[in-house]
């Protein structure tokens, strides 16, 4: 009776997953809406504490936000257009690097061939994915009026949701805890992540520029939108203005420019993330990758940079319910587990 229950549970999860990937057209905008709505409602409840009536609480956070998210799709698509422009340029003096090292290393005996080297790793794939990435992300950013219309309705909602949980469920007083919880550590985790992700990307964009590396922006930018996936992220992140750096600048700045991520995100990752968010409130490596994977296939570019935040939701309803604690451990890194196992003794 377990098996099959466990089976239908499985075959559920399949099919819906099936359904949000053939809707991706449609959830994309929706998810997007739901987490730029998560980070808007903090200043919205601020404002309602503060005696500003709800309406122009909602106005004044949503005209923020408009100008915001215009401001930033508009910047990143003009950015990754004029980058887009350049890139044969730079992918040809990736592919020249490539052939002259191969040539320097053929006198100390390790023979490579460029073409069989190039077929495995082409740099030049990384720019070209990394401009894609947020040309896409820019476009539905700029041009998405349906995503903004959404965030409005979620956030006209938001204050009379508990309301209606509380009369909608059987027994109020030993759930709405759980919802409350739940609620309370979305936001904060949504919270201290845009706070250091946006730090992350305005240290980045300022070293680049000092440093002199071409669109600087657009890097930074991407440095606060991989912040998001833990070390996988930073990696990601590194991986296009290393390159660039390395054709425009030369292997020293390259190597600046290593330094550099390695320090901010050394510094966020293993200093203020873990002092503000607790090392609970985190997830494995391996649930990291599993979830990019996933949610990058099911949702493409945008799923996989949401695909942390989305998998932290999930993780985070499962603590807030006694019941389904153990699943959260497991989604937890191993460090958290220890904790847990020590603190009952």
């Amino acid at each position: 009776m377990g098996s099959g229950k466990g089976f239908v549970i499985f075959a559920s999860l399949i099919v819906i997953t099936a359904g949000i990937k053939a809707a991706e057209d449609l959830m994309v905008p929706f998810l997007l809406a739901a987490f730029i709505a998560t980070i808007a409602a903090t200043p919205m409840f601020w404002l309602e504490k503060h005696k500003v009536p709800g309406a122009l609480a909602i106005a004044l956070v949503m005209i923020t936000m408009v100008v915001v998210v215009a401001g930033v799709g508009a910047l990143v698509a003009q950015s990754a257009g004029d980058f887009s422009e350049k890139l044969p340029f730079y992918q040809e003096r990736l592919t020249a690097l490539v052939t002259t090292t191969v040539a320097w290393l053929e006198p100390y005996g390790i023979t490579l061939s460029r073409e069989i080297l190039l077929s495995y790793f082409n740099p030049g794939t990384a720019l070209a994915l990394a401009g894609t990435t947020l040309a896409r992300l820019g476009g539905v950013l700029s041009n998405s009026f349906l995503i903004l219309l959404t965030v409005i309705f979620i956030l006209a909602e938001a204050s009379s949701f508990p309301t209606k949980l509380t009369e909608v469920l059987s027994h109020p007083d030993r759930t709405m805890p759980y919802f409350a919880k739940f609620a309370d550590n979305v936001n904060r985790y949504i919270a201290i992540k845009t706070s250091v992700s946006i730090f992350t990307g305005v240290v980045i964009t300022l070293y680049l520029m000092i440093l002199g590396v071409d669109f600087p922006l657009l890097w930074g930018i991407l440095a606060f939108l991989l912040n998001f996936v833990p070390t996988i992220g930073s990696i990601i992140a590194a991986v296009p203005a290393v390159l660039l750096a390395l054709v425009q600048l030369g292997p020293g700045y390259a190597l600046l420019t290593i330094a550099g991520y390695l320090v901010v995100n050394i510094g966020m990752g293993s200093v203020i993330e873990p002092r503000f968010l607790g090392r609970g409130l985190g997830l494995s490596t391996l649930v990291v990758f599993l979830s990019l994977v996933l949610w990058g296939w099911v949702l493409g570019p945008v799923g996989m940079l949401l695909s942390v935040p989305l998998t932290m939701t999930a993780k985070i309803a499962l603590e807030a319910n006694p019941s389904t604690t153990w699943l959260a451990h497991l989604l937890g890194p191993a460090e958290a587990a220890k904790q847990t196992q020590v603190e009952p003794a």
